[in-house]
């Protein structure tokens, strides 16, 4: 394993009531995360290519471990997301080659599918800093009950020379969705939009 992991953290959460009604069935949200160390802290590097094949590593390893916390087979999944966020001595661009250029195929692999773009984020700060990953259907873009979110942070990550990397998967939409849309039983699923 190229990556240097500090640590992986698991969250969960079930929300089982909103604004005094109950979600029935309740709506779930899981994310792994780890905390790594960044091989290019404190310089710049034109090739970042050892980057890109530790955001494989995670994709797999972050994907597997959400999943599991949900406690559904990876094609159940609804919606995913990624995140990062680089410490002081990085900078954006070691976030973006963990999240884009392969982080994704282990990712739907793991989901068994996936046609719709993997939303993401990624920001630069200390210990602590909150990473929100936003979340959307997992293979259409357009079904607006899944347009999320999730929040996690760990106390101390990501330290000046670490980068906090994460992926969140969900079981369903928001809880109570209702401002319309496509819904996800239209989904045709084949261009990752509709």
């Amino acid at each position: 394993m190229k990556s240097k992991i500090r640590k992986i953290v698991t969250f969960a959460e079930e929300t089982r009531t909103e604004m005094g009604k109950t979600v029935n069935p309740p709506t779930r949200r899981a994310a792994a995360a780890a905390v790594i160390e960044n091989p290019f802290a404190g310089r710049y590097v034109d090739d970042l290519t050892e980057l890109m094949e530790i955001g494989e590593e995670l994709g797999a390893l972050l994907t597997e471990r959400a999943v599991a916390a949900l406690g559904i087979p990876g094609p159940s999944v609804e919606s995913y997301g990624k995140a990062a966020a680089v410490g002081e001595n990085g900078e954006l661009e070691h976030a973006a080659a963990i999240l884009h250029p392969k982080l994704g195929t282990p990712v739907r692999k793991t989901l068994g599918k996936g046609a719709a773009l993997i939303p993401s984020s990624k920001k630069r700060g200390g210990p602590g800093v909150a990473l929100d990953i936003p979340l959307g259907h997992k293979d259409a873009a357009f079904v607006r009950s899944h347009f999320d979110g999730m929040e996690i942070r760990v106390n101390d990550a990501p330290r000046a020379n670490e980068i906090l990397v994460a992926i969140a998967v969900t079981d369903s939409g928001r809880p109570l969705a209702r401002v319309g849309g496509l819904t996800k039983d239209q989904i045709k699923g084949e261009d990752g939009l509709r």
